[in-house]
């Protein structure tokens, strides 16, 4: 397979360990390593779930797919502090977690818009290095940026008799650490709190139901891009239009925002509208 072939999209059911990027080298393996290989919204290795990987021109989708919101399952500890808020600790001893009505109000209470302080092991610069090259190498991080996350939904779908354990369901913004969203529910509740296990299930309308493992992916198959862009607005072009837009060439057109410019079965390219005029921002034909 080369750069000259149609440009596809594998939904990879990532398993805990690798990276993200170590998914990319192994599908890159797997369909020629000189087609381009990206991904659309990273995964701590301790994470599981749906990942997003972009096949040779389809690589210039990336933009319009990391910005969706993602779902996760998570299970929280209650009881208990971890300086990496996961599993990879440090781990230190908490306190007793409230009874079960306490635990419910503050899982409700996670909904809405907040404010949210990113984790001391995390990938944001601060003064030009990452914050987690800072902590690994003994460094106390007293000053973290925040920044405005949305949880449009929150579901607490168990929670353990002895509450040193729950299950949430949560559907958030881009940018949400979900480990920074454990930390800050065990704090609320005066116990402590970390990510034990975290899996995503759904990014936008995509779903984990319709992933394969990574060695699934091979050099043929997987999604034409306009199967992934069914958030966006679409246009179905006509044949003289499909030659304009493949010249980068706008078109006439009242629609607003990022628009899917069809020609049949194929994405042709991915316009802008201005309200007058719908000017093409990535040719993919």
């Amino acid at each position: 397979m080369t750069e000259a072939h149609a440009p596809r999209i594998w939904l990879v059911d990532k398993p805990q360990g690798p990276t993200s990027h170590d998914i990319v080298a192994q599908v890159r393996r797997a369909v020629g390593r000189r087609v381009k290989v990206g991904h659309a919204g990273t995964l701590d290795p301790f994470a599981t779930g749906l990942l997003i990987v972009l096949v040779g021109r389809a690589t210039r989708l990336a933009r319009y797919l990391s910005d969706l919101d993602k779902t996760y399952v998570a299970d929280v500890v209650l009881g208990k502090r971890s300086e990496s808020g996961d599993t990879e600790g440090p781990i230190t001893e908490g306190t007793e977690p409230p009874p079960a009505a306490d635990v419910e109000r503050a899982i409700e209470q996670l909904a809405g818009r907040h404010d949210q302080v990113v984790p001391a092991l995390s990938a944001v610069r601060v003064d030009g290095e990452r914050l987690y090259a800072r902590v690994r190498r003994g460094e106390t991080v007293t000053e973290r940026p925040s920044r405005e996350i949305a949880i449009t939904a929150v579901r607490l779908v168990e929670l353990a008799e002895d509450r040193r354990l729950l299950r949430l369901e949560l559907a958030c913004s881009k940018g949400t650490y979900v480990r920074q969203v454990a930390i800050d529910l065990g704090e609320s509740l005066g116990c402590g709190g970390y990510c034990g296990a975290l899996r995503r299930t759904a990014i936008g309308p995509l779903s984990i139901d319709d992933a394969v493992p990574p060695d699934a992916v091979h050099d043929e198959g997987g999604l034409a891009p306009q199967a992934v862009l069914s958030h966006l607005g679409r246009r179905e072009l006509a044949d003289d239009e499909a030659r304009r837009v493949g010249h980068g060439i706008a078109l006439e057109g009242a629609q607003l925002g990022p628009i899917a410019l069809t020609h049949g079965d194929e994405l042709i390219a991915v316009g802008r509208g201005d309200g007058s005029q719908i000017r093409p921002e990535v040719v993919l034909v």
